[in-house]
């Protein structure tokens, strides 16, 4: 009779293996889950310590990572608990009610680590560093059928260099240090690469905690056989993807002082959102910003999106997703991602972990799934469906049991407001863009000459009379029109001088308009301002890249962009022909009419005043 031999459900080996491709998109975010865990402690301060060695490549000695440590001065941890805290799934906040702060489902420590390397050992200690306890996973030794179970933590001294390297006035009464060993998935092979690629990452996840001082973070680089001589050291600063606060690792002059005011300008930019989910309420906290006038005109005629800070906002680009004040992720999805000026607003929305199953955390803490998804879906056409109400509309995916609902009002204010500060944002270009043109006589100059010409002609135009009032009169009229779509009080102040001061008719403008003209026309202190619709098709389309950074470098890019303009016009062309199609008599030839003048004034304005 043959034996039958005992098999685990889930042979160690290979489910420990499994478990190194679990998701972290790169040494980062590992280590981040290593300072989760220090902060959760109560640390006030944590050092991330990497040390390199040198090895012979191809006849020269080079500097690669060999280990990479997390020092904290937390409360540090007992032997029972740190043993439980190198077991896969377990911890000590599995249960929901003890979800209350960055942990999750107790797989931090061990998952992130092997993540990156095959070793890991932890020192842990309450009562003196002299009295550390030290437990430790070892892939080589898993594979070899050696480990099966965690080892009984055990009083082990912290090794001298991790001593030396971090300051023996590092280690307090209590805290943890974990070093990763025999390191074999690190993408970035120094560790002056590791600190500069994770530097704005941690900085942007723990920025409230940076920000109001309850840590500080500590990175440092060092030779592993010189621990006494440190090549790096620096402090990680806030990352602030809104650009609110001050004292941040922006590049200057927007370092000391906030790039981005709330939005909108007036009242509260936090908005609270009441959401019932599982018979309890809780509340969902988002925040919105857009880049000031200070900082999308400070380039001095450089496009401001090439400019350092402004680098380094697109490198922010996106919805950045907040749980128990530490971030998840920056998800760009939100964005349009090919235009160049989606780095000009910022928005965030906070939540608390009782809503980690409506969101969709994922175990690593690295995105909110369900957030995405509900990012995707038009929110507008589904309130119209619902006779334009947004509670007639949750109502009616409540009862459809559809788990988008209680999302539904989140995704929809981020869409409105994301869409209102692009409008926002166009017009702040325009504005830039008016005042590098008009400094070399720009179109609407040109386009005076072509008034006054017709003028001397005897025609006449029903704004002409106010050019007869008073110059502050005119002013205040046209600024009034000017604030009304979108500038500030003082910037509507100084383009309208400008344009009285000068002596011009036009002035043009964008802003979001209601109904589907393309553009519209108000005369204001004897001033015609055209404005266009920012919100029609044909403005992206044909007037999207008027300013200089939303070009494309790619020239076959800008070719097509060229190309995509060019089928506008002929398609808006078309259009008017459909319209004079549907006209019938005595409206057919006025229309003709109306198409013949035009065309007759246009052809005035281009060829008398050159093309422009």
């Amino acid at each position: 009779m043959q034996v039958q031999q005992d098999f685990d459900i889930v042979p160690t080996s290979l489910a420990v293996k499994a478990m190194r491709d679990n998701g972290y998109k790169n040494a980062a975010y590992a280590i981040a889950e290593l300072m989760d865990n220090s902060i959760q402690a109560e640390a006030t301060t944590v050092q991330l310590l990497c040390a390199d060695s040198e090895v012979q490549v191809e006849h020269r000695k080079r500097r690669r990572l060999d280990q990479v440590a997390v020092l904290d001065n937390g409360h540090g941890m007992n032997p029972a608990t740190l043993q439980i805290a190198l077991q896969f799934g377990n911890g000590t906040r599995l249960d929901p009610e003890n979800q209350t702060g960055m942990g999750r489902f107790g797989m931090g420590l061990p998952s992130a680590s092997i993540s990156q390397c095959r070793r890991v050992d932890v020192w842990s200690w309450t009562d003196g560093v002299e009295n550390a306890m030290h437990s430790y996973i070892d892939l080589a030794e898993i594979e070899a059928g050696r480990m099966r179970h965690v080892p009984a933590p055990e009083k082990k001294a912290i090794p001298e260099l991790w001593r030396v390297a971090a300051g023996d006035n590092s280690f307090g009464v209590s805290g943890t240090l974990v070093v990763w060993s025999s390191i074999d998935r690190v993408l970035w092979r120094t560790s002056k690469a590791l600190i500069d690629n994770s530097e704005e990452l941690i900085g942007r996840m723990y920025r409230y905690w940076l920000n109001d001082g309850r840590v500080k973070i500590i990175l440092k680089s060092f030779l592993r056989d010189s621990p006494d001589k440190i090549v790096d050291e620096r402090f990680a600063r806030p990352n602030d993807p809104l650009y609110l606060m001050s004292n941040t690792s922006c590049p200057a002059p927007f370092d000391k002082k906030p790039m981005f005011r709330p939005f909108p300008a007036e009242g509260e930019n936090e908005v609270p959102i009441k959401v019932r989910f599982r018979g309890e309420d809780h509340t969902v906290r988002i925040k919105f910003s857009i880049a000031s006038e200070e900082a999308r005109n400070s380039g001095n005629g450089q496009a401001t999106g090439s400019l350092p800070f402004g680098q380094h906002a697109a490198r922010n680009l996106g919805v950045s997703v907040v749980r128990a004040g530490r971030e998840l992720e920056l998800d760009p999805a939100w964005a349009t991602t090919y235009d160049p000026r989606e780095r000009w607003w910022g928005v965030e929305i906070a939540f608390e972990p009782g809503l980690d199953e409506l969101f969709g955390v994922s175990n690593n803490k690295q995105s909110a799934r369900n957030l995405a998804e509900a990012a995707k879906i038009n929110t507008e056409a589904i309130i119209r469906e619902h006779g334009g109400s947004i509670q007639k509309a949750r109502e009616a995916l409540r009862e459809e049991e559809d788990p988008i609902e209680p999302l539904l009002e989140i995704v929809h204010r981020v869409q409105t407001n994301i869409k209102q500060m692009r409008s926002l944002i166009h017009t702040q270009a325009e504005g830039r863009r008016r005042r590098v043109r008009h400094a070399e006589a720009g179109i609407e100059a040109k386009a005076t000459e072509a008034v006054r010409k017709r003028q001397g002609q005897g025609h006449k135009g029903r704004s002409d009379a106010d050019e007869n009032k008073p110059a502050e009169e005119r002013k205040a009229a046209v600024a009034e029109q000017l604030q009304f779509l979108g500038h500030s009080q003082e910037e509507a102040e100084r383009f309208a001088a400008e344009t009285i001061d000068k002596g011009l008719k036009y002035r043009i403008d964008v802003a979001p308009l209601e109904g589907g003209a393309f553009f519209s026309v108000q005369p204001r202190g004897g001033v015609l301002l055209v404005t266009l619709n920012t919100d029609h098709p044909a403005y992206e389309l044909l007037l999207g890249a008027r300013e200089p950074e939303s070009l494309p470098d790619d020239p076959t890019k800008l070719k097509e962009q060229l190309i995509a303009a060019q089928r506008g016009l002929e398609m808006m062309l078309f259009a008017w022909a459909r319209y004079e199609d549907e006209q019938q008599d005595e409206q057919l030839r006025a229309t003709r009419n109306i198409r013949h003048d035009w065309g007759r004034i246009a052809e005035d304005f281009l060829l008398e005043t050159g093309r422009p």
